[in-house]
């Protein structure tokens, strides 16, 4: 190794949603010369060896072992195992290292891991992948479980919907203010308090206002969009895709069906690796495909299928394609695609944002609402459709919906595209 070689570990959390933009930022990092070292559990470890030639990607937790989040004690169990086994592993990793590690960027959801950082003397890098919106609705939250007076006014947000809660994972029994899962999130604050920076997936002329307010909190610096630089600058050579899936693209499949589609023709949904629509929901979003003029390529992961209306694949064969996953940026990238129906995951809303495609808006929990309140009243780049009493957006609406973006006009659609290019001037 070359001497005088900068050496940063990066620790990424489990989740696809996750490791993404951080190994994105890890393969940044090594562009520019700087040794990087990808700590996250054995079976990530495994899956992400080809992602990168200039990144050492190492193992702190054995989760194929001892069953990763299935494992004893659900969710709570892996969190427990992997701060145990983690905590340890993450020191031997820092001590041991024949480079001496300059710098721990860790995921600001894992916990334990500015405490080592601290132990072992090297300098401490939050890194947050979710929106600096979403992370500022959660400060008044914050300083009310705390108990502490806020040090600077809450992020001004009219209009901004409430935090949904369905359908996550169980952190214990609900006993005070706030649900265990938000709890476990608000301790992101106390993980960035005495960061030496705190990063964000995002760029500044997206979120300016918000950045500057979170610029009084901590030392912020925004490094994003996170995605592989064929889609943005080209800077890093060979970085085409992410090199991680939690399930194995269709990529022929989906990118052949896709070029015999018009240009702007197709209706793109999916709702992210953790995202899962009830039935009842699913059926109206299969009602509303079906009922829309436009082709449509829908990603419904194995554990959805059952949900699916009977025969639906089969009937709708001739303008739809249902698959069990797909690459999604060469998909948001190719001509064909006119529409997003997303979940509004951030790593989604950023690839839609960066390659231009409108989105209708359909968040499920947390973050999401956030994303798709600035979606639509924020940077005005997609839709939301209106949910009935029982949560529940019916057919009918979710129609209206494509059909406005698909059918705008002209200058309309060119607005979008006028906003989104002069944050990208403005970032360059």
């Amino acid at each position: 190794m070359e001497k005088g070689r900068a050496h940063v570990v990066v620790l990424a959390y489990h989740e696809q949603g996750h490791i993404n933009p951080m190994v994105q930022f890890s393969k940044r990092l090594a562009a520019k010369g700087i040794q990087v070292t990808v700590a996250t559990t054995l079976s990530n470890t495994k899956a992400m060896q080809s992602a990168s030639s200039s990144i050492v990607f190492e193992s702190i937790y054995d989760d194929c072992t001892e069953g990763g989040v299935a494992g004893p004690g659900g969710f709570r169990g892996f969190l427990d195992r992997f701060e145990a086994s983690g905590t340890r592993n993450l020191t031997k990793l820092i001590r041991n290292s024949e480079r001496p590690v300059k710098c721990l960027v860790y995921d600001a959801n894992i916990m334990w891991a500015s405490s080592v950082a601290s132990h072992m003397g090297v300098a401490r890098a939050a890194f947050f992948t979710q929106s600096c919106a979403a992370v500022a609705s959660y400060y008044p939250m914050h300083c009310d479980l705390s108990e502490v007076t806020p040090s600077v006014p809450a992020f001004s947000m009219p209009g901004l919907p409430e935090i949904g809660l369905p359908n996550l994972p169980s952190l214990g029994p609900d006993t005070g203010r706030y649900p265990p899962i938000i709890r476990y999130i608000l301790q992101q604050f106390h993980n960035s308090e005495n960061a030496d920076w705190v990063l964000f997936n995002s760029f500044d002329k997206l979120e300016e206002e918000v950045v500057s307010w979170m610029s009084k909190l901590w030392p912020v610096r925004t490094i994003g969009p996170t995605l592989p630089s064929i889609y943005l600058d080209n800077r890093v050579e060979s970085d085409n895709d992410y090199g991680f899936n939690v399930h194995k693209p269709n990529m022929d499949a989906c990118m052949k069906w896709l070029d015999s589609k018009e240009t702007g023709s197709v209706v793109y949904v999916s709702f992210g690796s953790n995202a899962n629509l009830n039935t009842e929901q699913t059926a109206e979003v299969a009602e509303a495909l079906k009922q829309s003029n436009n082709s449509f390529l829908w990603v419904v992961k194995p554990s959805e299928e059952s949900k699916l209306p009977t025969n639906f694949s089969n009937e709708n064969s001739e303008k739809g394609l249902v698959v069990k996953w797909c690459p999604q940026l060469a998909v948001l990238a190719h001509h064909a695609v006119g529409c997003f129906i997303s979940h509004c995951g951030w790593n989604s809303t950023m690839e839609a944002i960066s390659l231009g495609v409108p989105m209708v808006a359909m968040p499920q929990f947390l973050d999401q609402m956030t994303n798709a309140h600035f979606v639509e009243h924020i940077w005005r780049v997609g839709t939301m459709p209106k949910a009935d009493e029982k949560g529940v957006t019916r057919s009918d609406e979710l129609r209206r919906c494509i059909d406005e973006i698909m059918q705008e006009e002209e200058d309309k659609r060119s607005e979008r595209m006028l906003f989104i290019g002069r944050c990208w001037l403005r970032r360059l």
